[in-house]
């Protein structure tokens, strides 16, 4: 049995279970900067998808950006290049099995 496939991370799937773990809470799919998002709601995003990485908006002096950023391969959202966002941040899909709590942090943020 080839293993390889069977268990490697796949952000699409997982990023699709996290939006329907959290529609139940009012959360709907939308688009933001090109990529697929997540909105509240109120209508804010608050997390997306961008190639295989989950960009979640934490705010920039939480206690669950600064866990965000010490995860590997963690850091800073940069839309257009140059310009970090402070309040969100990118999770690699090698960090997949901490995406629903950060999504689940993102929602609850303040705004």
């Amino acid at each position: 049995m080839d293993g390889m496939t069977d268990d490697a991370p796949d952000p699409v799937a997982r990023y699709r279970e996290i939006a329907e773990e959290l529609a139940p809470r009012g959360v709907t799919r939308s688009r933001m900067f090109g990529m697929p998002c997540l909105k509240d709601p109120a209508g804010k995003a608050f997390a997306g998808l961008r190639r295989d990485e989950l960009v979640c908006r934490l705010g920039r002096d939480s206690q669950a950006l600064a866990e965000a950023l010490h995860l590997p391969g963690a850091h800073l959202f940069e839309p257009m290049g140059g310009r970090p966002m402070k309040d969100w941040v990118c999770l690699p899909s090698t960090t997949l099995g901490h995406w629903d709590n950060f999504a689940e942090a993102a929602l609850g943020a303040e705004r």
